[in-house]
């Protein structure tokens, strides 16, 4: 067999690979749209075809019209952007200093990052809620704001460190020679050279706060503060087993932003995943 047969077969192999990921994975979703374009009587009876006998989108708008749910997506919206402009507040300083300073334990601080990236939130939720009741922050946006900036830093700090790295060191040198500051060096020129990891890293941070349930699922109990993930939970309650459609419904709407995001913008995802990994 020769290379461009062994080559084919390579190209074969990943596509099926591909193909069997993508079902495993999409599955779901196609089988909760089935169940969200149902009528309940279909829902009742429990018919198992993947097709809908009877589509009908009523589902979709019982949804959309119910008095708390715009709210839930709107609180979803606020939490998840709110907190991708904290993590840039913050990740972008450390990973400049990251890349440009060497200065001592930069290595523990950094391998300290990853440490906490791995840490579950369910472990530090039960001291955080006592921490938090104190302060006065519970059922407060600004708490939920600051404990998903805390859990986003991390990542976004490595992931901006790689594009920060790709930047030439000797733009820096010649505006320093030329009189900027550190600061303006940083602000004029690395900043904008940035742009499209900065952007990446926004959207990554923004997608993981749309999705995020415990921090506000512990620290928010009003309906009104409520975001999506949270929302759908306490819909869920509401619901008897022959709404299922109708959670089906509001399960899909919350979860279709993200996968258009992360469609449309991948290439620029993965860019910021990869960036300062080849270096020349």
């Amino acid at each position: 067999m020769n290379s461009r047969a062994i080559s084919r077969l390579g190209d074969v192999f990943s596509y099926v690979f591909m193909l069997i990921m993508f079902v495993f994975f999409a599955g779901p979703l196609f089988w909760l749209l089935s169940l969200a374009l149902r009528t309940k009587r279909e829902i009742y009876l429990g018919v198992s075809r993947l097709i809908p006998k009877y589509p009908t989108i009523d589902n979709f708008i019982s949804v959309l019209t119910n008095n708390f749910f715009p709210t839930y997506l709107w609180n979803g919206l606020l939490l998840a952007v709110l907190s991708g402009i904290g993590v840039l507040i913050v990740a972008l300083p450390a990973a400049y200093a990251f890349s440009r300073f060497n200065f001592r334990g930069k290595s523990a601080w950094m391998m300290g990052l990853l440490a906490f990236q791995m840490i579950s939130p369910l472990v530090i939720m039960v001291p955080l809620y006592r921490y938090f009741a104190w302060l006065g922050l519970l059922d407060t946006h600004f708490g939920a704001i600051m404990v998903y900036i805390a859990l986003g830093v991390p990542l976004a700090a490595w992931l901006l460190k790689g594009t920060v790295d790709s930047i030439p060191r000797s733009l820096d040198e010649a505006a320093m020679i030329d009189g900027c500051s550190r600061f303006a060096v940083f602000w004029r020129i690395v900043l904008p050279l940035s742009g499209p990891g900065v952007a990446s890293v926004f959207i990554i941070t923004v997608i993981a706060g749309w999705s995020q349930f415990l921090v506000p699922f512990l620290l928010l109990t009003k309906t009104k503060l409520m975001p999506i993930g949270v929302g759908i939970f306490q819909f869920q309650g509401m619901q008897n087993d022959s709404s299922m459609q109708l959670l089906a419904a509001a399960c899909l709407i919350s979860v279709v932003p993200a996968i258009i995001a992360f469609l449309l913008l991948q290439r620029m995802i993965l860019g910021a995943m990869t960036a300062g990994a080849v270096k020349g």
